[in-house]
């Protein structure tokens, strides 16, 4: 399928012959070219959409697009600090990365190779297994008894040739290694406690050590490998990953903007202004992108501002588009609106009733906790409209249906319901609320670009698109 539109889609451009540059639509005077339509259109038209549109449905829905983002800028909605923090978040995420270049990359991981050879001091790198009795140096001197006695105890049991991993795995208190069969890791000097250090590297591989006494406790070490520093091209890849998943990129960049920033005499905010600019005149692509992110967050400042949020506030409307359209709203099956819940006492379920009974329905849930569930919890609950399988206890209680799923615990095994059965669908704009906010926020849009259309003339080009 995929193969199909891709071909499709080449011939029907070869056919219109259109080049990037030409103009597909006008909106207010100013032109879309081909290159950005194309974009949009291939990236809201991909193959797991579900009803694909044509190149010319598609124009509809973007030029009302174009017409809100431009009805936005009017409003100066892109000067507002909010919307230029965000956009400048959004924008960075993919300019930032850029910035820095192969390059320089390279030039950090070769640094930190370089870094990592001159912390060898000539020595080579050891692997050794510990099997650790913590006692501290200020402990009393009991306890650093009782410790010396434990590993006194564990290596008479090697020496007599117990099994190091096994022991290191029921003995160490060093838990982390002990998971390894006491294996510590691969380790240079100055990366652990000198007395340790000292006496893994005097060993021969295979050899076990002594009881050695550090800051921390006793250790017995045994000495696992030990190897020279690998070539860099060996380590390159691996010391890559880590430094990238350390954020390695992340910083070169900051270290630049900020360079660059104190070069010039400018704030690191207008550093990435510029560097958006220029690799956004360089990529295309990359500047689509960038123009998607500016106007996405306008059309929602402004969708949000002038039809969203009024149109979920205003209740007496969302009750008129109720009542218009309450045949499109019907249900298939009974809902049961109210409350489910369960109790640890028998006589809270007749309690919990009264007191639904006599309080308005939007406070249910707070006056249940008030009354219940101040001190500890008492009743657990659930408010909604409830279809059958959805909830147990409503199940069995409200719908009646035999062998329902039990849901109540043992510590709230008094289960009970309060509300209404709706039979023939529902009563209040409230019960669909969702489906009703939706369908008057969706008339309201339409009734909202209908009036920018009549503000800013859009021109299709039919001709291109045919």
């Amino acid at each position: 399928m995929k193969k199909i539109f891709f071909v499709t889609l080449c011939s029907l451009c070869t056919v219109m012959g259109m080049a990037d540059d030409t103009v597909v639509m006008t909106i207010a005077g100013e032109p879309v070219y081909k290159s950005e339509y194309d974009y949009n259109y291939n990236k809201n038209n991909t193959d797991d959409v579900v009803e694909k549109m044509t190149p010319r449905a598609y124009a509809d829905l973007y030029a009302a697009y174009k017409l809100k983002v431009r009805a936005a800028m009017d409003a100066k909605m892109d000067t507002m600090t909010s919307f230029k923090k965000e956009f400048r978040t959004y924008r960075d995420k993919q300019i930032r990365p850029l910035l820095v270049s192969e390059g320089d990359m390279e030039k950090a991981t070769k640094d930190y190779y370089d870094h990592m050879k001159d912390g060898l001091q000539g020595k080579d790198l050891i692997l050794p297994a510990h099997i650790f009795v913590r006692v501290m140096q200020k402990d009393p001197e009991e306890m650093v008894v009782a410790a010396k006695a434990r590993v006194d105890s564990i290596y008479g049991l090697l020496r007599n040739g117990a099994d190091f991993a096994q022991l290191a795995a029921e003995c160490s208190d060093d838990k982390g290694s002990a998971r390894q069969q006491g294996i510590v890791g691969w380790i240079g000097p100055g990366q652990t406690l000198p007395e340790f250090e000292n006496a893994a590297y005097a060993m021969q591989i295979g050899e076990l050590s002594a009881p050695v006494r550090s800051a921390v406790g006793y250790h017995i070490i045994k000495l696992i490998n030990r190897k020279e520093l690998e070539p860099y091209d060996t380590l390159r890849a691996p010391i890559r990953q880590y430094l990238e998943r350390g954020g390695l990129r992340d910083r070169l960049c900051r270290q630049m903007v900020d360079s660059t920033a104190k070069a010039k005499g400018i704030t690191a905010e207008e550093v990435m202004d510029n560097e958006s600019d220029r690799l956004c005149k360089q990529d295309k692509e990359l500047d689509f992108l960038v123009k998607e992110y500016h106007d996405g967050l306008l059309l929602f400042e402004i969708s949000s501002r002038l039809v969203w949020e009024p149109a979920k506030k205003d209740t007496a409307a969302l009750e008129n588009y109720f009542n218009l359209h309450k045949k499109e709203l019907m249900w298939d099956k009974p809902h049961f609106r109210g409350m489910a819940f369960s109790c640890k006492d028998k006589k809270d379920v007749k309690a919990v009733k009264k007191l639904l009974k006599k309080t308005p329905e939007a406070e249910w849930i707070k006056a249940v906790r008030k009354q219940f569930n101040q001190d500890s919890a008492m009743v657990r609950m659930e408010k909604k409209i409830f279809v059958q399988g959805q909830n147990g206890i409503v199940d069995e209680l409200a719908f009646k249906v035999k062998d329902a799923p039990k849901t109540a615990s043992k510590q709230f095994p008094y289960t009970g319901v309060y509300g209404k059965m709706l039979k023939k669908g529902p009563e209040v704009w409230s019960d669909v609320a969702n489906q009703v906010i939706d369908g008057y926020q969706n008339e309201k849009m339409a009734l909202y670009v209908d009036e920018l259309k009549k503000r800013y003339p859009v021109v299709i080009n039919e001709e291109a698109f045919k």
